[in-house]
């Protein structure tokens, strides 16, 4: 069985629109991997970008990422273009998550459910603000399993009762060119995917499912 091409599916949205800008929340896992992100949905949508990253720890870490999120903005000179909807630190929304997951390796069940938590906000946010479309950047990355991040955003779009926008961002050069433009713009990189789970890990020398 073929897989499927998540980005030739984005396409054929695009090639429907006409000249209409459709609507689309975009959940955002970090400001490095938005840019690429945010460069080419742009061009074909209107943006709201969702910071919601519970998973994030320390409570500094997630300010920092947060404040590094919007100096992108600013520096695409996107300000006028993509709104920000912000959710302030909910670790606990994580920790219950992930309870009885915290052995789990990285890029486990326990990462699923932190996809999982971080889309379903995504989704019910769309829903209740009429956005046609929900998305996130996490495909950017060549560590996230872009048919998993898929998979569960239509999952979570049918229960919900809106749209999840394919993609697998990271195709197309996507990810070397959030690279690109992270070092272009300055932005802080992180060296950890965000949870206590993953620094610690990275501290213990263990490679680390960074994006």
């Amino acid at each position: 069985m073929n897989k499927r091409n998540y980005m030739r599916e984005l396409d054929r949205i695009i090639e429907k629109r006409g000249g209409k800008r459709p609507r689309v929340l975009l959940h955002s896992c970090c400001g490095p991997c938005s840019s690429s992100v945010l460069e080419y949905l742009t061009r074909y949508f209107d943006v709201t970008l969702l910071w919601y990253n519970p998973n994030l720890y320390p409570q500094e870490e997630f300010a920092r990422r947060f404040a590094t999120q919007i100096e992108l903005i600013e520096k695409m000179g996107l300000t006028e273009e993509v709104s920000v909807l912000a959710e302030s630190w909910k670790h606990e929304d994580y920790l219950s998550r992930a309870a009885g997951l915290e052995d789990e390796p990285e890029g486990g069940r326990r990462c699923t459910e932190c996809f999982r938590l971080r889309l379903l906000e995504c989704a019910k946010l769309a829903k209740k603000y009429g956005f046609d479309y929900f998305c996130t950047t996490l495909t950017v990355s060549r560590h996230k399993d872009a048919e998993r991040i898929n998979a569960l955003g239509e999952e979570i779009g049918r229960a919900c009762g809106v749209v999840w926008l394919p993609s697998d961002f990271k195709k197309r050069d996507g990810e070397n060119r959030s690279q690109q433009l992270a070092e272009q713009y300055g932005l802080y990189r992180q060296l950890y995917c965000g949870c206590e789970f993953s620094l610690h890990r990275r501290r213990e020398g263990a490679p680390d499912a960074q994006g």
